[in-house]
């Protein structure tokens, strides 16, 4: 799953759940900066912080062994 994925899902559990940028970053504890680099594809992101914002949208992040 490529970074893009990743944001694409993030943006559309955040308009599921009407929360904005600000609300996730303060209830997931990720820097506002650093989620606001990464939504926009412009940063990278910890497996860490994204744990953390997954856990606030109710999603999971799993790693798996290539086939």
């Amino acid at each position: 799953m490529t970074n893009d994925n990743i944001i694409k899902i993030i943006k559309e559990r955040k308009d599921i759940l009407k929360i904005n940028q600000e609300q996730l970053a303060e209830l997931s504890e990720v820097g506002i900066a650093t989620l606001k680099r990464f939504e926009s594809g412009k940063g990278n992101i910890t497996i860490s912080n994204l744990q953390k914002i997954a856990d606030v949208l109710g999603l999971e992040v799993r790693i798996e062994l290539k086939k």
